[in-house]
């Protein structure tokens, strides 16, 4: 397990509302039935708390385009933190070109997905680890103590408070949704250490698949994976289950290499970005930093490679 400090990012998570519907969503998306959209002052306070917090605060959904305050948000965000230490997590949905100034403004990082491409795998976070056949429970433990996601991803906010992993976040909106489960979201709340994880990790670490080595699923083909007792726990509320968008695991375990982030395709990034007369460059942290093209005549949805490289040269 990760520190928080030591992470290159904590989110701010302000809505599951999201244009797309994707396969094994790590936020779970059309699973609740009604998705949530944060308060400002929850995200006031949420902001407040990441000021001397060394690395990035991220604004992530679902699609955070589609809050109704996103761009008052932004401007709360622009006047606490500085927008190298800022990033926005988007698919640019149609329709929201009209914010791509205040991205600008606020965002010196971007983090750009629209899920549309069939080569994007998605992991199975809905099957339980608690239900993965042939593995002693004390293994688990030891496979969850170096979970991939815990090391590689984020801590999130939500409306429910702070947690240690953007998962177990994930997982409080859609078991606990009348419950506010997480860590007072507090000054500092970011400090806390590995051997603090515990209480989260108890109640939502075996009810994850993240840990497990198991097959993964195009995101394009919409169904979730789920396993019998999380099928359980969600069938009675979830719009996606009772649609039937999903299939039930047989719990084994597979070893599957396929990678995730075949999106990181700068192509791919460069012609969502064209879309709402945006260009991107690569930052000092590596990481890209959203600019104007001065040459947009705004709306292109199907901008070209000669159209995706004029931007780019602006």
């Amino acid at each position: 397990m990760r520190t928080m400090v030591s992470m290159d990012t904590i989110q701010i998570e302000i809505t599951n509302a999201c244009p797309r519907n994707c396969a094994n969503c790590t936020r779970f998306v059309n699973h609740t039935p009604k998705p949530y959209m944060m308060d400002f002052e929850t995200f006031k306070q949420a902001v407040d708390s990441m000021v001397g917090y060394p690395k990035m605060t991220g604004v992530m959904g679902g699609e955070p385009l589609l809050h109704p305050e996103f761009e008052k948000m932004c401007n709360y965000l622009h006047s606490k933190i500085p927008p190298r230490q800022t990033g926005l997590w988007t698919c640019l949905p149609p329709k929201k070109e009209h914010y791509r100034d205040v991205i600008v403004e606020t965002f010196g990082n971007i983090f750009i997905n629209d899920h549309t491409r069939d080569d994007i795998m998605h992991h199975p976070f809905l099957v339980s680890a608690e239900e993965i056949k042939d593995l002693d429970r004390w293994v688990k433990w030891i496979m969850i103590d170096s979970c991939w996601a815990q090391l590689s991803w984020s801590a999130s906010i939500n409306p429910h408070g702070a947690f240690f992993c953007e998962i177990a976040a994930a997982l409080s909106m859609l078991l606990n949704r009348n419950v506010k489960d997480g860590w007072k979201v507090e000054p500092g709340w970011w400090i806390r250490t590995p051997k603090d994880f515990t209480g989260q990790m108890e109640k939502y670490c075996m009810l994850c698949g993240g840990a497990m080595p198991l097959k993964k699923r195009v995101s394009t083909s919409i169904k979730d994976e789920i396993s019998p007792l999380m099928l359980e726990r969600i069938k009675k509320y979830s719009p996606k289950v009772k649609r039937g968008e999903y299939d039930i695991s047989n719990c084994v375990l597979c070893q599957d290499d396929s990678p995730m982030a075949t999106y990181k395709d700068p192509r791919y990034r460069e012609a969502i970005a064209a879309r709402y007369g945006l260009y991107t460059m690569e930052n000092e942290d590596h990481f890209l930093t959203p600019y104007l093209s001065k040459s947009w005549k705004g709306g292109n949805k199907n901008a070209s490679k000669d159209e995706i490289d004029q931007n780019n040269s602006v």
